[in-house]
């Protein structure tokens, strides 16, 4: 039994030397932060976050740690921290504080809808605070101006999608006319075939007919053949006869004139 109770007794009595250490090593490193907040930004950063590792049981460290980031206008890091102070408030005033900075921090991110959320859970752990029911008046308003701006980015889109639909209903239609400019042309080039063809018919039958008369004449019969020969000879005759009776009968003479 005096065993059991000297153990207990070492193991409360290194849990307070634990936390005394701890504690001693964070009001160290917190108060070196709060030295350097002013004039040293990365001392500050170092000496916060040293605290802040040793001890997360805390709020301060955090707290101020996010402040400076603010200042600083590393509005990703002050977010990042501002979510940790809320998880660690312990009581209204604290929440309150921290959803607060965390609107104001969403705000310079234009995260409205974000900030809003932040602003009303600060209100509800302090409903006095002025300044916090403002922030949300004005984040109420970067909300809706958003919200506006969203649905006329979707009308514009929309309207994009509209004027694509008509090109493309454009294209449609030019594709077909030149399709059917294209099926006019084949139909035209069909057209000049067939004329191209009926002529070269015709051609072809000009020429059988003509294969054929020849053919009809190199197929006349001998008798044939000597009937067209005496009738040129006699038309030659007649000729020649006309010819030489004016050869008998003479020709009158033109005297040429004295120069």
């Amino acid at each position: 039994m005096k065993n059991n109770v000297f153990f207990l007794f070492f193991i409360l009595l290194f849990g307070c030397v634990n936390t005394y250490a701890q504690s001693e090593n964070y009001a160290k490193f917190y108060n070196k932060g709060n030295k350097f907040s002013k004039n040293n930004f990365e001392q500050a950063e170092k000496n916060y976050r040293t605290a802040i590792d040793d001890s997360l049981q805390d709020l301060r460290a955090t707290y101020n740690l996010s402040n400076k980031y603010y200042n600083e206008e590393l509005y990703d890091e002050a977010i990042s921290r501002q979510l940790e102070a809320t998880k660690l408030a312990k009581n209204k005033l604290e929440k309150h504080s921290a959803y607060h900075n965390l609107g104001n921090s969403l705000m310079k991110k234009n995260m409205c809808s974000e900030a809003v959320m932040a602003f009303k859970n600060a209100l509800r752990n302090n409903p006095e605070d002025d300044e916090t029911r403002y922030n949300l008046a004005l984040a109420k308003k970067c909300e809706e101006e958003q919200q506006n701006k969203d649905d006329e980015n979707k009308d514009d889109e929309n309207k994009d999608d509209e004027n694509k639909d008509d090109e493309n209903k454009d294209d449609k239609n030019k594709d077909d006319k030149n399709k059917d400019d294209e099926n006019k042309d084949e139909e035209n080039k069909d057209d000049e075939n067939k004329d191209d063809e009926n002529k070269d018919k015709e051609n072809k039958d000009k020429e059988n007919n003509k294969k054929q008369n020849d053919n009809q004449q190199s197929k006349l019969s001998p008798q044939q053949i000597n009937n067209l020969l005496k009738a040129m000879e006699n038309a030659e005759k007649k000729v020649q006869a006309k010819v030489n009776d004016k050869k008998q009968k003479g020709m009158k003479v033109v005297s040429e004139k004295d120069w």
